[in-house]
């Protein structure tokens, strides 16, 4: 006998419960619109979600106004976090900028920014450990979606949320990200004003960029009082295949040797970390990915158009994305695939800016002659 299995359905399924495809459903759901949101994680706690974010007064801000969770926000912002020090190897600052106290571009910790656009939705949105296999289109503008525990659901708005390497994106686009010939290795120095007082010192209130010959050191503080520090170099892509980073003593001589020369209060932000040490390749989609309209699917955030973070505009433009993707829905309630296409005409040229903005950003950051190239950007835009 033939069974025929009962799949589920979802009006609206986002993949991905990151900062833009929560700013999404958040929106939907201020407007009565409910979706389904499923995410690879097993709980909100799986994971750490990162560093600082400064979020942006055109971006980020305009998502979280739109989200209605513009005063919620501002609670969660680091004082005095947009202070900005630019330094030589040699340790020289070459450029310095106090937080003025005006808000513009305010640093959040990403964990709490995401916990609040999860604490603002009704409990169950989110399907926790529902990893996307694939996806593939029923027509008329209808998708199925597989899961990795065998399960699927099917869907009449699929919207892929699912970042770099995007399980969505192939129904719409053949891209894929490449390395952009930039790595990261990512330490932390914990209650730094106590225990690493020089390293404080050095990266200030808010961020550090340390510069020079194609490497450097990047750093913030985050509202923990612990630093979180970039070493960042121009290597060949499998540069990380070099040294067991679970090793840190040998992956911190491993990063040190490219700095060898460098002031040691430089140095002492990746030595002086008790461990780990984190190697993060940096991929970027092509500038102006685009894609023609297919019915029922759509991209946002790093599944749309990845970028180097060189312009801080990752995750203010995903929430930008979920927001205003949010609006066209909501503004064309009888005409999803108006909607989208409402939505897509904003977002390339937007995406597209970013993007260049970004790599030329990180052009000026490992030129040779750095940090002179960055210390020019600050100044012509005061």
């Amino acid at each position: 006998m033939r069974t025929t299995r009962t799949m589920r359905h979802h009006p609206i399924a986002i993949i991905g419960a990151g900062l833009g495809g929560l700013t999404l459903a958040r929106v939907l759901d201020a407007h009565g619109v409910e979706a389904a949101v499923f995410d690879l994680d097993a709980s909100p706690a799986a994971r750490v979600q990162g560093g600082m974010l400064d979020i942006h007064e055109e971006t980020g801000q305009q998502a979280l106004r739109a989200a209605g969770l513009d005063e919620e926000f501002r609670a969660l912002i680091l004082p005095g976090g947009e202070a900005v020090r630019v330094l030589d190897r040699d340790a020289v600052v070459r450029h310095a900028e106090a937080d003025d106290g005006t808000g513009g571009r305010p640093e959040v910790d990403r964990g709490a920014l995401r916990d609040l656009l999860l604490g603002s939705l009704p409990g169950g949105t989110v399907r926790w450990g529902a990893k996307v296999t694939g996806a593939r289109a029923l027509g008329g503008g209808r998708h199925e979606v597989a899961l990795a525990d065998g399960t699927a659901f099917t869907t009449d708005l699929l919207v892929g949320a699912d970042g770099a390497w995007s399980r969505v994106r192939p129904l719409l686009s053949a891209a894929r990200p490449v390395y952009t010939g930039v790595s990261f290795v990512e330490a932390d120095l914990p209650d730094a004003d106590a225990r690493h007082p020089v390293s404080a010192e050095i990266v200030g209130g808010g961020l550090l960029f340390a510069l020079g010959h194609g490497k450097g050191f990047l750093a913030h503080r985050e509202t923990d009082g612990s630093l979180h520090v970039y070493a960042a170099l121009r290597v060949a892509e499998d540069w990380v295949d070099g040294v067991d980073f679970t090793d840190v003593e040998a992956a911190k001589a491993y990063v040190l040797e490219h700095f060898a020369d460098w002031d040691k209060s430089l140095r002492a932000l990746v030595a002086d970390a008790p461990g780990p040490l984190t190697p993060r390749l940096i991929h970027a989609l092509p500038v102006g990915h685009r894609w023609e309209r297919v019915p029922g699917v759509t991209l946002l955030g790093d599944a749309a158009h990845l970028m180097s973070p060189f312009a801080g505009e990752g995750a203010n433009l995903a929430m930008l994305d979920g927001a205003e993707l949010g609006q066209a829905l909501v503004a064309h309630p009888d005409g999803r695939e108006s909607a989208l296409a409402a939505y897509e005409e904003r977002l390339f040229p937007r995406s597209a800016a970013a993007a260049a903005a970004s790599a030329a950003n990180g052009t000026a950051l490992f030129a040779e002659d750095a940090p002179q190239a960055v210390v020019d950007l600050f100044t012509a835009h005061p």
